[in-house]
């Protein structure tokens, strides 16, 4: 079992970045909370955290990271629920993360700049080359890229087709995995959020590799896309029987 501890605290709260672009039409409440609650976040995040416990699984012939220690010029991607427990627990990482450029995604990447990630803006909808161009870049300079693959708005498990073009794009493999806390709190919206809860254990799950031909046909990129969606269920499944959980 590998317990995770938050470093040192700070001795002040960071300043948060100005990441991506300016958005005008950001009402005054909003500019409020984009400036309040990356810091709320980042405070009880770096307290809570401290009681979490990380026990990672793997399924036979992945190779688990942990901490996201030894990650490369890799894709990674996870489902959109456990984007709290995986902001701690890959911090070190300095990975890059396609990101929306709606006012949610502002808040989201202000956020994880505290944490030490790095942000692209754009969706598998909007701006969508945009941001695969721009994790093009982090990948060819050695550094992974993360997709939440079923964001920013679902479907719930689901992934889109981002990590598969990227991965054509570039050669690169894809890592899947799932962090699943055995006492949280599940919020009710799309992606059924999971808030871990104090002193929980959080059981890192992670499965094989997902391999992407640089000469992958057009037509066959949706096989690909669900041969990717099949491994991220393994990764939560595995983790939810893992805790004695049901499977939903």
């Amino acid at each position: 079992m590998i317990e995770e501890e938050v470093g040192a605290a700070r001795n002040r709260v960071p300043q948060v970045p100005s990441l991506g672009p300016r958005r005008a039409h950001f009402s005054l409440s909003q500019r409020f909370l984009l400036a309040v609650v990356p810091r709320v976040v980042w405070a009880l995040l770096s307290i809570v955290g401290r009681t979490w416990r990380f026990e990672i699984i793997a399924e036979e012939g992945a190779t688990p990271l942990p901490h996201g220690e030894g990650a490369g010029a890799e894709i990674f991607c996870f489902w959109h629920q456990c984007v709290l427990p995986c902001a701690l627990y890959f911090r070190r990482t300095g990975a890059t993360i396609l990101i929306s450029r709606s006012f949610d995604g502002e808040l989201i990447t202000r956020t994880l700049a505290l944490f030490g990630f790095h942000a692209v803006r754009g969706s598998s909808s909007r701006a969508g080359r945009e941001g695969l161009l721009g994790l093009k870049g982090v990948l060819e300079s050695g550094r992974p890229a993360i997709f939440t693959a079923d964001g920013p708005r679902g479907p719930i498990y689901q992934t889109k087709m981002g990590p598969i073009k990227l991965a054509q794009l570039t050669g690169a493999r894809i890592g899947a995995f799932h962090l699943e806390p055995e006492g949280a709190w599940t919020m009710r919206s799309w992606d059924r959020f999971l808030v871990p809860k104090p002193f929980t254990r959080i059981v890192v799950s992670w499965v094989r590799w997902t391999y992407v031909a640089t000469d992958l046909a057009e037509a066959d990129f949706e096989t690909k896309r669900e041969e990717l969606n099949a491994a991220m269920e393994r990764a939560r499944i595995q983790a939810l029987q893992y805790l004695g959980k049901p499977v939903s």
